[in-house]
């Protein structure tokens, strides 16, 4: 293959890979997720930043298996937003991470 036909594939390639990640391509998980940790616990603000939002943990996939990823605080994107947090969605026969988002 010469060296412009390579060219062209990877070009192709990369665009392709691209409008599928941006497209929100969905990774569809057939083991159902941990429940929940009933207790996570919830530290004071940092001084720096009071108005900051805690969201809480999440069990994440990470091609293996779930992980879990402690909780933190973020600051909110603009005034009175509040965080709806990600969640397991049963869709299809197996589960999907819907991501946590602000809302206002």
């Amino acid at each position: 293959m010469n060296s412009t036909r390579k060219y062209l594939f990877t070009i192709v390639g990369g665009l392709m890979l691209a409008a599928t990640l941006s497209a929100g391509a969905q990774v569809v998980v057939r083991i159902g997720p941990p429940p929940p940790r009933p207790v996570e616990r919830v530290p004071p603000p940092p001084f720096e930043h009071r108005g900051w939002v805690w969201q809480e943990g999440y069990h994440r996939w990470d091609g293996h298996g779930y992980i879990w990823v402690p909780g933190h605080y973020a600051e909110p994107p603009y005034e009175h937003a509040h965080w709806v947090p990600g969640h397991w969605a049963n869709r299809g026969g197996g589960y999907v991470w819907v991501e946590g988002h602000w809302h206002r």
